[in-house]
């Protein structure tokens, strides 16, 4: 038998038409339904099952951190980059996070240029600069006095190890202000990045906006950005071999976040990182060396999830699995070097 979508287009036209008039002294259930099929035949508008709307993964690994980063109670941002092999992955990458004190690497970053530029040395001083209660946003900055003066060596240190806000603030003006550390980003090639206030503005007028449901543009970054800031700090692309040591060793030294990254690390991992803490939201960035020389830098921005402890068993469950999955994939694909950089000491 000859099916219709094998005729001439005139005949296909009138085959459906003819047989709408045969079948008019049929019962009017049959008219419909052979009718309906004869049109469906002829001009294919069948009923065809539904797609499916669920996320597709391209391994178990990815698809493991996405579970990990579920954000049904609060946004979770992810970036980790394999520094070995080239291998990401992203949830909500490109999406912004309150930075909070993890953005105090780029301050650092920004001194350190200056340092191999002249400008200042390691041992320049400054004082600290500490907060004076005021209102919240009742000034386009909060008032700050002056303390101690101190070595800009020592400063970044107890910025880095520490997360002090004064020595922060310090560091900031003297490089000329959160401008000069967004242009010290956009020269490295990093856009998605913004500090709008110092540590003291930012900290008096926190909780303005909650960051589990609002994008607020000031003081972010995406994940993406930040794994780049820390791969490019990593492999020497930013600054001098003897800064990016002095700058990832602090990091090495780290005490603040016992229940982040590290908490869940093997002992013979390496983490070198910088945590953050704001309303609602916890963070912290760094990178994880392996026993056999691969790194792997991971930013992990998480807000909600009800609360600070929550917050930080989610960033240490995550690190783990990362560190877990890119393991496993290291010894599927033994050999490979994409661009591997000198373990920093420390």
């Amino acid at each position: 038998m000859t099916r219709l979508h094998n005729l001439p287009l005139f005949t296909r036209i009138a085959a459906p038409l003819m047989a709408f008039a045969a079948m008019l002294s049929a019962p009017v259930a049959a008219q419909t339904n052979e009718l309906q099929a004869t049109f469906d035949d002829a001009f294919g508008t069948e009923l065809r099952s539904p797609e499916t709307f669920e996320a597709v993964y391209a391994s178990s690994f990815e698809q493991r951190i996405a579970e990990l980063a579920d954000g049904s109670q609060g946004r979770i941002g992810v970036a980790a980059l394999d520094l070995t092999t080239g291998e990401q992955i992203m949830v909500l990458g490109d999406q912004l996070f309150p930075m909070a004190s993890t953005s105090k690497i780029a301050v650092a970053a920004t001194y350190l240029e200056m340092v191999e530029q002249g400008r200042y040395s390691l041992t320049s001083e400054f004082p600290l600069l500490i907060r004076v209660r005021s209102p919240k946003f009742s000034s386009p900055a909060a008032p700050v006095r002056e303390g101690n003066y101190m070595p800009a060596i020592d400063l970044m240190e107890i910025m880095i190890t520490r997360s002090s806000n004064p020595a922060t603030d310090a560091l900031l003006a003297a490089v000329g202000g959160p401008p000069a550390v967004n242009a010290w980003m956009r020269r490295q090639g990093i856009n998605d990045f913004s500090i709008d206030r110092d540590i003291a503005t930012l900290v008096r007028d926190d909780g303005e906006f909650d960051p589990a449901n609002w994008i607020d543009p000031r003081d972010a970054a995406t994940p993406r950005a930040m794994v780049r800031l820390l791969q490019g700090l990593y492999r020497g692309d930013f600054l001098s071999d003897q800064s990016r040591q002095i700058l990832l060793s602090s990091m090495s030294r780290t005490t603040t976040g016992r229940r982040r990254i590290v908490a869940n690390m093997p002992s013979d991992a390496r983490v070198s990182h910088k945590t953050g803490s704001l309303n609602n939201t916890s963070s912290d960035i760094g990178i994880i060396e392996a026993p056999d020389g691969r790194a792997i830098a991971v930013a992990i921005y998480v807000t909600g999830q009800g609360s600070r402890l929550s917050r930080e068993r989610r960033i240490a469950s995550i690190a783990r699995a990362l560190y877990d999955g890119y393991t496993v994939r290291a010894r599927q694909n033994p050999g490979r070097n994409w661009t591997s950089a000198p373990r920093t000491g420390g």
